[in-house]
């Protein structure tokens, strides 16, 4: 007899549900003070909202949010009905690499618990929003993304908010990242929050076709 029990997570007990995990990997660096962090906090209260509005979205959405300057958890995984997201304030540098390495080790080991309670789960999205460059060194976070690309291990997304790098978003993002017109972060994340929804409602490795960013992004 093992001397050693494996306990059940309480919340997987309670919800058994297939998750799907998102990370918000979100700049909230100096340059993003002003109108830019306050559209920002209220594009993350319109996500909130909308996914409260879908009782399975409710139940199987899961977001984290982790910030650069500095590069912290500013959330972890928290299921959509009780994600409230925390009012961001900018300050600092632009530690994207960091950010983006920290990102992945957290969904990483959440990917570690799904398995380990027997919980299936969507492929994950990482969804980077900066209006800047990285200030530290990024190439080694790249090689990460286009890995974990190449196995399905995650989903990558890169929007640049005015003033971004671009060109250095290409080279981390395998898909082509998008510019945010404006200040529309409540548009960009009502589609994002629609398409968690649609992918919630889907079978687990399943492809599902999302709707075009139209009204708020341009390549």
């Amino acid at each position: 007899m093992s001397d050693q029990i494996a306990f059940v997570d309480p919340g997987f007990a309670d919800n058994p549900e297939p998750r799907c995990p998102c990370v918000l990997l979100l700049d909230v660096s100096g340059s993003m003070s002003g109108a830019a962090i306050t559209e920002l906090n209220a594009g993350l209260a319109t996500f909130r909202d909308e996914l409260a509005a879908d009782s399975l979205a409710m139940q199987r959405v899961e977001v984290a949010i982790v910030t650069f300057g500095p590069a912290q958890v500013e959330l972890p995984f928290t299921s959509a009905g009780a994600f409230y997201p925390p009012v961001l304030n900018a300050r600092g540098d632009t530690p994207m690499g960091a950010a983006i390495t920290q990102a992945l080790n957290l969904l990483k080991d959440r990917k570690a618990e799904y398995r380990a309670n027997g919980i299936a789960f969507y492929r994950p999205w990482v969804f980077l929003i900066t209006d800047g460059a990285p200030t530290d060194t990024w190439q080694n976070a790249a090689a990460e993304v286009k890995e974990g690309e190449a196995s399905k291990a995650f989903a990558f997304f890169a929007i640049g908010v005015k003033g971004a790098n671009m060109e250095i978003l290409s080279q981390i993002s395998v898909r082509s990242p998008l510019s945010l017109q404006e200040l529309k972060f409540r548009e960009l994340f009502s589609w994002l929050s629609n398409s968690l929804r649609s992918v919630s409602r889907s079978t687990p490795g399943t492809e599902v076709q999302l709707s075009a960013p139209t009204g708020w992004a341009s390549v």
